[in-house]
């Protein structure tokens, strides 16, 4: 079930209940890909970091270990010992991302394997079956995300495409849910709304999957190539025709001020490698900007990331050392940035939630944007 709470503007606060737990929205997912926050990051210090919900990819658990094999130890969950909800990624995008190991067609997509280069057949009742195993709260449908530079004919063609695949993937999740041996009967399937940068092929796609009535809605197929600004105007003209009173999700998207401009957008849900992949790097995000922890103007600096944050690194870390750990090739370098990054993005996310409950989002807005463009 899916409440929306308050509203201010486009911008919504919610609240999802879900089989596996309440995700007060807007929400940040992080991208546990393999069952596994890279950068030495557990489930367990998830918990600590303010995570409400975790993303895993469905391709990448099917190569390795197996979703067969996920699915005899009781599920993604169980597996990587996370207590809350999981939605897991269709498998989409890597056919969108192995674009030169790929061949597409009604039927599903042939490509190869990213480890072994061995052939694998992916269509929406094979998405959804590896899902089922997985044991996922939400599943997304199996779609193709063409380039959001792509011509107007094969994005249409595309779309077309991707449309018969949500009715496909929509019959065969009701299907496995009704399986006495399926382990999540409760698992919700998400529609996802392409169209590249064509804001009319974007509406009228929103206007025909909505009407599969389904849990909820994400808009795929951005960050993918164009400009911010071009992604905000998709934002601007799609959002408003996907139902008002489901969640609404923005796949693979991304900076501080990206999400806060979605959730200014009517948002709920957002996901991005950028925290842990930054953080392996020793780039960290802070209220006044990123700082790159390499810079040798850190070398004898005492001070924590971010001194009004909260998170293991910086109650118990200066920059000094944390940036010495980098240097010295230390994990736990690496493992601290990490998790700075994981807990300012969900702090980031509750102070946006707070805004919104009070009615004062705009202004929180205001005050993030002027603080991130300030120079160090």
């Amino acid at each position: 079930m899916y409440k929306v709470l308050k509203i201010e503007g486009r911008a919504k606060r919610a609240r999802m209940e879900t089989v596996h737990g309440t995700i007060e929205t807007p929400a940040f997912m992080n991208v546990g890909t393999v069952a596994a926050i890279k950068g030495a990051v557990s489930s367990v210090d998830l918990e600590g970091l303010k995570t409400q919900v975790e993303l895993c990819n469905t391709y990448h658990l099917h190569v390795r270990p197996g979703d067969e094999i996920v699915k005899k130890m009781g599920g993604v969950r169980k597996f990587m010992s996370w207590k809350g909800p999981v939605l897991t990624d269709s498998g989409g995008f890597q056919v969108f991302s192995l674009a030169g190991l790929r061949k597409i067609k009604e039927e599903g997509v042939t490509f190869r394997s990213h480890i072994d280069g061995h052939k694998i057949f992916m269509g929406p009742e094979q998405s959804m079956q590896i899902q089922s195993n997985l044991a996922s709260t939400i599943a997304m449908a199996f779609d193709e995300c063409p380039n959001a530079l792509a011509d107007r004919r094969y994005v249409e063609d595309s779309v077309a495409r991707t449309t018969r695949w949500l009715e496909r993937c929509k019959a065969e999740m009701a299907r496995l849910n009704d399986l006495p041996d399926t382990l999540n009967r409760d698992q919700m399937l998400f529609g996802i709304n392409q169209g590249a940068i064509f804001a009319d092929i974007r509406i009228e796609h929103a206007k025909r999957i909505r009407e599969l009535d389904l849990p909820g809605y994400a808009v795929g197929g951005l960050a993918v190539g164009e400009s911010h600004e071009q992604m905000y105007h998709i934002l601007d003209e799609t959002v408003p025709y996907l139902p008002q009173d489901k969640p609404v999700y923005l796949m693979g998207v991304g900076t501080p001020e990206n999400i806060l401009e979605g959730v200014y957008r009517g948002v709920d849900f957002f996901d991005c490698v950028y925290p842990s992949r930054n953080g392996r790097h020793g780039h960290v995000y802070t209220n006044h900007g990123h700082l790159n922890l390499f810079n040798a103007k850190y070398q004898l600096d005492e001070r924590p990331i971010d001194e009004t944050c909260g998170c293991p690194a910086c109650r118990n870390h200066s920059r000094a050392y944390i940036r010495h750990l980098l240097k010295a090739n230390e994990m736990l370098g690496m493992r601290l940035c990490v998790m700075h990054n994981l807990w300012y993005y969900n702090n980031m996310m509750e102070e946006i939630r707070d805004a919104l409950d009070e009615g004062r989002f705009e202004s929180y807005r205001k005050m993030r944007l002027a603080g991130w463009h300030e120079k160090q």
